[in-house]
């Protein structure tokens, strides 16, 4: 499922930088020298040149969008494959697994008991789940609610990886029993920390209050009244003559069911998404019916965390992600609210525009489409915003490089980050600094605005433009006493690393470096291989290989906090939370996530 900051740490990964190198493809279609109010047929030329093009050089086998206006769904349609070899066309009736878009569901459904008066946002989660604890370190903390579930600022970890891809899931209610030896990875209300795990509980709390199973709840209250006919809550895709099969490239895969439904687990068409578009759209209603009042939805599209000091400028609602950085990024248009997707192989990207009343949806049956559902999503809507208001987004505006810092500024820079990406490192060269990130390296040069600009050189020697890539500014700040290398553009700042530095490490975890394997596995979908613990520069690293996401090896820093627990260095999923070590039958073994690491040698 989708982590919304996940592709920011790629700003810094060179490898995207093949992406400016692209394969030939025909020419776009003329644009007219007027576009007329309400007139698509000029979007719909362009929009799917952009489809094709992104397909093709994606490898998308199968990708569907629909764009609506207010109340009218202007465009719907499929491109592709649904089935590769039976032939089956992907068409706006396709179903697609929508992964992490499932939350703002939940989200609306949670409200809908909210104004009922049957749960209060702002109460401690265990009044709606009594047997919910997490063990913390933090003394004295807020309790974790419902509204810092839906902001992602609850401190509950980003998953409970055992049993959450698996072929007989669990259901959400053992989430309590399964998560009570876990930690809370951060305080309530410090820092915007994306969890699966956290909307899976809130889907229990409605669950809970309901007294209806979560998707028997769903269905009744949400999906029927908004006539989403297609749409499903379950574990899987069905495998019914409209479902999309899943892709990793060209090649055909199955996708495991998923516990966390609440988190990811619906199954829908961009038909019947774009119904949901329109709800929210209109206030709350669609077609008479009233879903939520309007001013659930007004909250809901509010940003709820202005005072969070270490999200910097990043703003989230209630379930929506607020603006963008790094592929949703639309200007003029006033609030952007919008969610991405992801299972294993299901892309999607479900866009609002609620003062302008303009959305889009689209969703994908390949692994290897998200950045082409983002790029489809958002130019679709910056041309619909021009289309209806006249208004065009604004010109990229270039900005000199020189020697705009000086040597101890570019110095202060120097060190290692524990970024989203793994170790990092950054060493001043003359003029410039040498960025070293997953076995690549790149230039960080300085601007006018006194940021740093990616530069990239083919072979050394050719520079090339990184488009939209090349306008991020990377800059440094000190916080609560981290301190933190930041990205940002004209409108929004986030947080992609955090200077760490080695401290003496106990001779309790010198003696455990080594390979390990996950003795737990079971059923479970296997994700991660070569586990290894490490010393680097001082600094002890967890490395390990994803075997579902093209096999990339990742390396996070870890901090001993006992002979027996150490917690991931960070500010961003997955960090903050805590390895601890048992002892099973007399060998020790490290637990992450629920998965026991039995070491190797």
């Amino acid at each position: 499922m989708h982590y919304p900051f996940k592709k920011i740490a790629c700003l810094l990964l060179p490898v995207l930088l093949s992406l400016a190198v692209l394969a030939g493809c025909a020419s776009p279609p003329v644009r007219p020298q007027a576009l007329i109010p309400g007139e698509y047929g000029y979007l719909k030329e362009h929009i799917t040149w952009l489809i094709r093009k992104e397909m093709a050089q994606n490898s998308v086998q199968g990708l569907s969008i629909a764009l609506v206006d207010d109340q009218q769904v202007v465009w719907s349609e499929g491109f592709g494959f649904a089935d590769t070899d039976a032939g089956i066309p992907a068409t706006a009736d396709t179903i697609y697994r929508i992964g992490s878009v499932s939350k703002l569901f939940t989200t609306v459904s949670a409200l809908q008991l909210a104004e009922q008066g049957r749960l209060d946002l702002d109460s401690p989660l265990k009044q709606s789940i009594p047997d919910f604890s997490l063990r913390t370190r933090f003394n004295h903390a807020a309790p974790i609610t419902l509204r810092s579930i839906m902001t992602h600022h609850s401190g509950i970890p980003s998953d409970y990886l055992k049993g959450m891809w698996t072929p007989q899931p669990q259901p959400i209610s053992s989430l309590p029993m399964l998560i009570r030896d876990e930690y809370a990875a951060y305080p309530p209300n410090t820092v915007l920390s994306y969890s699966n795990l956290g909307m899976s509980l809130l889907g229990l709390a409605v669950q809970n209050i309901s007294g209806q199973e979560f998707c028997s709840h769903l269905q009744q209250h949400l999906l029927q009244p908004l006539g989403m006919q297609q749409t499903t809550c379950a574990a899987a895709i069905s495998q019914t003559a409209s479902a999309a099969k899943a892709y990793s490239g060209s090649k055909e895969k199955q996708e495991p069911p998923l516990r966390d439904i609440p988190a990811g687990g619906l199954n829908g068409s961009v038909r019947d998404m774009s119904r949901f578009i329109r709800m929210v759209l209109a206030q709350g209603e669609l077609e008479g019916q009233r879903i939520i009042k309007p001013e659930t939805v007004r909250e809901m599209l509010t940003p709820q965390n202005s005072t969070i000091a270490l999200d910097r400028s990043f703003r989230i609602g209630l379930g929506w992600m607020l603006g963008g950085l790094g592929g949703i990024n639309i200007q003029q248009a006033g609030t952007v609210a919008h969610h991405a997707g992801a299972t294993l192989y299901h892309r999607a990207q479900l866009v609002v525009l609620p003062q302008v009343k303009l959305g889009v949806v689209v969703l994908s049956n390949t692994d290897s489409a998200q950045q082409s559902v983002n790029m489809v999503a958002t130019e679709a809507l910056k041309l619909a915003l021009e289309i209806k208001t006249g208004r065009k987004q604004p010109e990229r505006q270039l900005l000199a490089t020189g020697n705009y810092l000086s040597n101890e500024e570019l110095q202060a820079y120097q060190g290692s980050y524990a970024t989203q990406a793994g170790l990092g490192k950054l060493a001043a060269g003359s003029g410039y600094l040498k960025a070293e990130l997953m076995d690549r390296s790149f230039r960080l040069v300085p601007r006018q605005d006194q940021k740093l600009q990616l530069q990239y050189r083919l072979l050394g020697l050719f520079p090339i433009d990184l488009g939209e890539l090349g306008q991020y500014g990377v800059g440094r700040t000190l916080i609560d006493g981290h301190e933190l290398l930041t990205v940002a553009d004209q409108n929004v700042e986030l947080v992609i690393g955090e200077k760490v530095k080695p401290v003496a490490l106990p001779s309790a975890w010198q003696q455990r470096l080594g390979s390990y394997r996950i003795a737990n596995l079971g059923n479970d979908t296997q994700f991660t291989d070569e586990i290894t613990l490490r010393v680097v520069d001082g600094l002890l690293l967890v490395e390990y290989t994803l075997l579902e996401f093209g096999k990339a090896k990742v390396s996070q820093v870890i901090k001993p906090v006992s002979d027996t627990e150490a917690i991931v260095t960070g500010l961003w999923r997955g960090a903050g939370e805590t390895i601890r070590v048992v002892n099973e039958n007399g060998r020790e073994q490290l637990v992450f996530s629920g998965y026991r690491l039995q070491r190797t040698r």
